[in-house]
């Protein structure tokens, strides 16, 4: 088992890169999740992600994830999504990131979408994770988007470990449902009875689980820290230390 440690930016809202880059070293991380946002350093449209890129490198870190907002299956017609995927799958190829996450956000059909952006995919070496999330919030139900394409290479999930245990999937269940289209972990915790991030340890979601059913699989298992959405939270270095505790008490 080779988990990979990172962390993802949204636990450092407005935070300079080269800041994030400091901090994630600073506890040991071995990559940092990217927020692709309008708000931040790193976004669409952006002129050039080169200094970005450079940046993370020569202080020793890998880009782990692109963490895109794009919806899937938001209502409405095809075209503003497929060109919002492509310009995700060109920002991740400028910063050598393996994967690029991205929302269900509907009811709406999937399939085309993606299909329509397969061959950016494979072309620029990366993976599009869709995570369990709002309109899709187990494995379950992000596989019914995922398993179509049939490339689990190329599309697969993203587990946030609060959402499908919010809808009583339990962690060997998403893990199991998944299965191949398994591709990432996004390590949270809270209550049931209250959205507002905790350390993880320090909350209802049964981490301990989640690191059982963890320990056949190499990849990433990134911190999400959602200090962007809740401002008065401790700063993400309360959550980093939570979650080397949990490392070291689980990492094979």
């Amino acid at each position: 088992m080779a988990w990979r440690f990172a962390v993802s930016t949204l636990g450092m809202p407005g935070v300079p890169l080269a800041q994030a880059v400091r901090t994630a070293v600073a506890h040991g991380c071995e990559g940092l999740e990217i927020r692709a946002h309008p708000d931040e350093e790193v976004h669409l449209g952006m002129a050039s992600a080169a200094t970005a890129r450079r940046l993370i490198a020569d202080a020793g870190l890998e880009v782990a994830c692109l963490a895109g907002y794009a919806k899937v299956c938001a209502p409405g017609p095809d075209g503003p999504v497929i060109a919002e995927l492509r310009a995700l799958v060109d920002l991740a190829h400028q910063l050598g990131a393996p994967s690029i996450r991205v929302f269900p956000g509907g009811d709406g059909a999937a399939y085309d979408r993606i299909a329509a952006v397969l061959d950016d995919v494979r072309a620029a070496g990366v993976r599009l994770l869709v995570e369990t999330h709002d309109s899709h919030p187990t494995g379950e139900a992000v596989l019914t988007i995922v398993e179509p394409i049939g490339q689990p290479a190329a599309v697969a999930a993203l587990w946030d470990a609060v959402h499908p245990w919010r809808q009583g999937e339990s962690p060997a269940r998403t893990r199991a449902v998944l299965g191949d289209y398994f591709g990432y972990f996004q390590l949270k915790d809270a209550r049931a009875a209250d959205p507002t991030p905790l350390p993880p340890g320090d909350g209802e979601v049964p981490l301990a689980e989640c690191a059982e059913v963890l320990q056949a699989w190499s990849g990433w298992v990134s911190v999400e820290w959602e200090r962007a959405w809740y401002p008065d939270i401790p700063p993400v270095e309360t959550a980093l230390d939570a979650a080397s505790r949990w490392l070291l008490a689980n990492r094979l």
